[in-house]
């Protein structure tokens, strides 16, 4: 590949000067467009080969399920991070921010927040982790809600670096969801756990009386602070809760599956043969997955071979530490470290 004697420009005005520089006649400008926009589609495949590793993952199944408890599982054994919708709400609720005023009595009832009060609580997370692979737990739970968080990833974007003229306005597209988790726990099963179930609130740990109970009852066992039973976790709230989720949250196991689709790259058939673009890229296939069993215990392993089976780029976070102190100890000592100790 050409390399430039000179800084690459960083705007189509500093292009332009460039070219006009640095090519000294007409004939010569095709082959420099030419270069430059074999250039800018590499760097475009590279990034959204890069992009289509990451893990956007959504952890779905009915209240009580064990969500939560399978996401910790995760996080512990892989470079994962865990994004809770009701550890968010409750944060804001704690808080007694605007959004946490609105859901305090809403979320005591077992009622769900309005799409937008509730995409605007995740996606101001979300949109803080480009470039981190992530699991999203308790959002969406309605038809609505999933349409508003795929139209968000696959469009909320950020400016393109430059590579191209005619490139300045571009944006690279975010990335939808590429796993989605259906957890298949009966209902009985779930209403005897919650009624078990304490949680510490600060942390969002979980323990239940019957099978993860805490090493001093009512207490949490890191911090040694007080458990507590969630408002909602009654049976009365719990009928109430899981009658929603059958009539508004269900629908969106079925968008799901339409959405586990793959297409192909569409170019512009009106293109100028000297204009720079890219086909519009396609969206990622997203895995859907349905996980049975009674316990936590029993569908961990079943989740954990789906994650090594579809994202084996992810790194268990035992290795990312260990790269980390290596990483660490050239800095401090100047050691040379061989490529494969890095791998």
């Amino acid at each position: 590949m050409l390399s430039f004697p000179v800084a690459r420009p960083r705007s189509a005005t500093a292009t332009r000067r460039f070219l006009s520089s640095t090519v000294p006649t007409r004939k010569a400008l095709p082959f420099f467009l030419n270069t430059l926009r074999a250039a800018a589609q590499e760097n475009h495949e590279r990034d959204l080969k890069s992009r289509g590793k990451m893990l956007r993952m959504l952890m779905f199944g009915k209240p009580g399920a064990g969500k939560g408890t399978l996401s910790a599982r995760l996080v512990k054994k892989y470079d994962i991070l865990s994004i809770s919708t009701g550890d968010l709400l409750r944060q804001h609720i704690k808080e007694r921010t605007e959004v946490g005023r609105q859901a305090e009595d809403i979320v005591a009832q077992g009622g769900l927040l309005p799409d937008e009060v509730m995409l605007r609580v995740v996606t101001s997370k979300l949109d803080l982790l480009h470039n981190r692979h992530w699991i999203l737990d308790g959002f969406p739970r309605t038809l609505g809600q999933g349409e508003l968080l795929d139209t968000h990833l696959k469009y909320a974007s950020q400016m393109l670096p430059y590579s191209a003229p005619n490139l300045t306005t571009s944006r690279k597209q975010g990335t939808p969801l590429s796993l989605v988790v259906n957890l298949d726990v009966p209902d009985q099963v779930i209403l005897s756990r919650i009624s078990d179930r304490w949680v510490h609130l600060p942390s969002g740990r979980v323990y239940n009386m019957s099978y993860n109970r805490p090493k001093v009852d009512g207490l949490d066992d890191e911090t040694g602070e007080p458990l507590t039973k969630r408002p909602d976790d009654n049976p009365e709230i719990f009928a109430r809760r899981l009658d929603k989720f059958y009539s508004t949250t269900s629908p969106l196991l079925s968008y799901y599956t339409t959405c586990a689709t793959k297409s192909e790259p569409v170019r512009n058939p009106h293109q100028h043969p000297h204009q720079l673009s890219f086909p519009v890229r396609p969206p990622h296939q997203l895995v859907l997955k349905s996980l049975s069993g009674k316990t936590s215990d029993e569908i961990w392993p079943q989740l954990d071979s789906v994650l090594k089976g579809t994202f084996p780029n992810i790194k268990e976070r035992a290795e990312v530490k260990r790269r980390h102190s290596l990483t660490e100890a050239m800095l401090v000592d100047g050691r040379q470290v061989a490529g494969s100790q890095m791998e």
